[in-house]
């Protein structure tokens, strides 16, 4: 009997860290088909930039990256579905039970968001689908951490009131470049470290944020001196500096605990990673495969948040 529940967890885990591998290439391939169709850092940039708004929305060929994204997407949807029957059967695992779960509903809804997906000028969609891809890649790791059964020599650890502040601004800054990312604004940030002597480009709020929103139906390409789209990447460059401090501190806080000590090198250097390639982005003329390496790091940052979150 009990070796029959070892080999049950172990199952679990190993679906759990299959499910994170895939769900982090769905995240991949996925700002790949939508950078490169908006035309990022593309040949006579930035002319070329998100010329896929200009009049109705065309189907977009298969090409091999589409087609190894439906296919991901699809295996991970299949193998979410048994993960949350492994972990339900009776005996339930409750500690994996209910993260899994809430990872098969999400995806569930981001499959059926899929269907208004096609039209790249409908910037809330394009929202939704980034946040709930790196949503995604963040569940299946929780499943990862909550499929090792516990022992007596387990020291619960709280997390500290650092680490949830540092946690509260990643997401704060996730979200704010999602909102980049879907309302295709990157011409509005080609500006480093500031905005022609400016420092905060769009205060007063009066001034230059009345242009902010988010979430409207785009119509045409945002121009590079759009106020909402420049005051957009202001806030989200001072949301990640925020991030860098108090993560930054909370990492280096969780060094002194040997049994954290792997998980807060991991964010130190993610961390580090996430900015730099960020920079990198921006002073490279917004660079394809930069910008990709940069959501990819957002959701590794996410993982290893969740890794010292959990008690």
């Amino acid at each position: 009997m009990i070796a029959s529940q070892g080999l049950r967890w172990r199952r679990i885990r190993a679906t759990a860290v299959l499910l994170t591998v895939l769900s982090l290439l769905v995240v991949a391939l996925s700002a790949y088909l939508r950078l490169d169709a908006a035309g990022l850092g593309c040949a006579d940039w930035p002319g070329c930039y998100a010329r896929s708004l200009a009049g109705e929305p065309q189907a977009l060929p298969l090409s091999v990256a589409r087609l190894l994204h439906r296919a991901t997407a699809s295996l991970s949807l299949l193998l979410a579905c048994a993960l949350v029957w492994d972990c339900r059967r009776r005996p339930a695992v409750q500690s994996a039970a209910r993260p899994a779960t809430l990872l098969l509903l999400l995806m569930l809804v981001l499959s059926m968001l899929g269907i208004w997906s096609a039209d790249p000028r409908r910037v809330l969609v394009g929202f939704l689908n980034i946040i709930g891809g790196l949503s995604v890649v963040a569940l299946s790791w929780q499943v990862v951490l909550a499929s090792r059964p516990r022992t007596l020599l387990d020291r619960v650890t709280a997390p500290t009131v650092l680490l949830h502040l540092g946690a509260a601004a990643l997401l704060l800054t996730v979200v704010l470049g999602a909102l980049i990312g879907a309302g295709h604004a990157a011409l509005a940030g080609a500006w480093f470290p500031d905005y022609g002597g400016d420092w905060f480009p769009g205060w007063p709020p009066a001034a230059g944020w009345a242009g902010l929103r988010p979430f409207a139906t785009l119509s045409g390409t945002p121009l590079a001196d759009d106020p909402g789209g420049i005051a957009l990447h202001a806030l989200h460059r001072y949301a990640a500096l925020a991030t860098l401090l108090l993560l930054g501190s909370a990492g280096l806080q969780a060094l002194t605990d040997e049994t954290r000590r792997p998980a807060a090198i991991t964010l130190l250097v993610l961390l580090a990673s996430a900015i730099a390639v960020g920079s990198l982005t921006v002073t490279s003329g917004f660079s394809l495969w930069l910008a990709i390496s940069h959501v990819v790091c957002a959701a590794l940052l996410l993982a290893a948040v969740v890794t010292l979150l959990r008690r």
